[in-house]
């Protein structure tokens, strides 16, 4: 009977075969691969953009494409909230007017090129 030897942890760990190893608390990539072995990462560059009611210039995360981003107005229970509000106070006919301004409704922010959704502004 021969014993056999093995030696733990193991000296040489295949390569990780996938993309960079993620962050298990915000989902994303680590950082790039570098040249230098097997687990070596790079720098992680989170960069925030700041999107306003009005269509923005940023490169997709998507896509990776430079964009200027394609804006749709949807209503909100703001909107909603001032449509009854206008009605209870009498004013029923212009109970659509919180429909029509774009300061009461949400801007969701989409991609111009792969029709990906990137955020939303709420306004004030």
């Amino acid at each position: 009977m021969g014993v056999e030897t093995h030696a733990y942890p193991p000296q040489n760990p295949p390569p990780y075969p996938g993309p960079p190893y993620p962050d298990p608390i915000m989902n994303q990539p680590q950082g790039i691969p570098l040249q230098g072995g097997p687990g070596a990462m790079g720098p992680t560059i989170i960069v925030t953009q700041v999107m306003g009611s009005e269509a923005a210039s940023m490169i997709c995360r998507s896509c990776g494409v430079q964009i200027t981003t394609r804006v749709e107005r949807m209503p909100s229970m703001r909107t909603h909230l001032f449509a009854i509000l206008l009605c209870l106070v009498g004013c029923w006919p212009c109970s659509c007017l919180p429909y029509c301004v774009d300061t009461c409704n949400n801007a969701d922010h989409y991609c111009s090129n792969c029709n990906a959704y990137i955020g939303s502004y709420n306004g004030v």
